[in-house]
């Protein structure tokens, strides 16, 4: 092959690649606008004056008020109060908390690593034990096949805070495994991690099996048996990969499934993290720690939707190809 045939191979292949990363980038930077702006909406069209509604359940006086005004710059156009709660955004400034009298950049900051460590540790359970027991079963009808269905219908059925309170009956109350509350490290994760992780394996583990099942009767697998390649190879090595598509579509489903799951399973567990966070923010009506979680929320379902793409053009070349 000459240098510039494998040079034009290499642009190519670089260009299948910078195309739909550079749509799929800025359609997410235009669904966080979206977001920002319902919020902005939300905060100027809430009923009563606009004052009170960031004040809440806060200490409401004069010298407060005067700080608001200055602040969001409420004596100033709509356009202009519009402009600055963008630019403010852009320069990662989150606003006030006039209820906790704190920075709620400060706020999401202390609480927002342990969230992070329960969402990663559900989705770890969740994902190996969801490839495990596709690729145990994939193909094979047998009793452990049948069971394993059943299992998944049964987990994906019960909410994440009920298993919380049955886990922490067993391996918490009755064998005293593992610690009942707070964060404790690593130990005080399994629990919660389970609780969340157990719904996300049986959604997944079903999605992968079907998918597993269908890419061994394509005619690509029939071509590899028939050269003498072991069943096991042919389901991991090959199978695998077309079955990983449709999973991956879950991925969305899968960041609501962790975020909308964390806030309950750690007021189950005791545990500090965004959930604590958020349920204290509605209770007390602080609207710009509301804000501030609503666009955080939505930057994580950009930043899972990204992946997801990418890992579209990574996991099937044709995709590059075709765009």
């Amino acid at each position: 092959m000459s240098p510039l045939t494998l040079t034009r191979r290499r642009g190519l292949a670089a260009a299948g690649w910078l195309g739909p990363a550079a749509r799929r980038l800025g359609a997410g930077v235009a669904v966080l606008w979206a977001a920002a702006t319902a919020a902005y909406l939300a905060l100027m069209l809430a009923p009563g004056d606009t004052i009170d509604v960031l004040i809440g359940d806060g200490l409401d006086t004069p010298e407060r008020r005067a700080q608001i005004i200055a602040e969001w710059g409420l004596d100033r156009s709509p356009l202009q109060q519009y402009g600055d709660y963008l630019l403010r955004l852009l320069q990662g400034d989150l606003g006030h908390s006039y209820v906790l009298q704190r920075g709620v950049g400060e706020i999401l900051a202390s609480q927002i690593w342990p969230t992070v460590q329960l969402a990663l540790t559900a989705a770890t359970f969740g994902v190996l034990l969801a490839l495990v027991l596709a690729l145990a079963t994939a193909g094979r009808r047998s009793w452990l096949g049948g069971l394993v269905g059943l299992s998944e219908l049964a987990v994906v059925s019960v909410p994440p805070f009920l298993v919380g309170i049955l886990l922490l009956a067993v391996f918490s109350f009755t064998l005293g495994w593992f610690p009942v509350s707070g964060d404790r490290g690593f130990v005080s994760l399994v629990l919660p991690g389970l609780a969340l992780g157990l719904q996300i394996a049986g959604v997944l583990g079903q999605v992968l099996r079907e998918g597993l099942e269908r890419a061994l009767e394509e005619p690509f697998a029939v071509t590899a048996r028939s050269r003498g390649i072991t069943e096991w190879r042919l389901v991991a090595g090959h199978a695998l990969r077309h079955a990983l598509l449709p999973a991956v579509t879950l991925t969305g489903w899968f960041t609501g499934a962790l975020l909308g799951g964390a806030i309950i399973v750690e007021a189950v567990f005791g545990r500090p993290g965004l959930g604590q966070v958020t349920v204290g923010a509605v209770n007390s009506k602080d609207l710009p720690l509301v804000m501030a979680i609503v666009l955080i929320s939505a930057l994580a379902y950009v930043t899972a939707s990204t992946i997801v793409d990418l890992a579209y053009l990574a996991i099937d070349p044709r995709l590059r190809r075709s765009r």
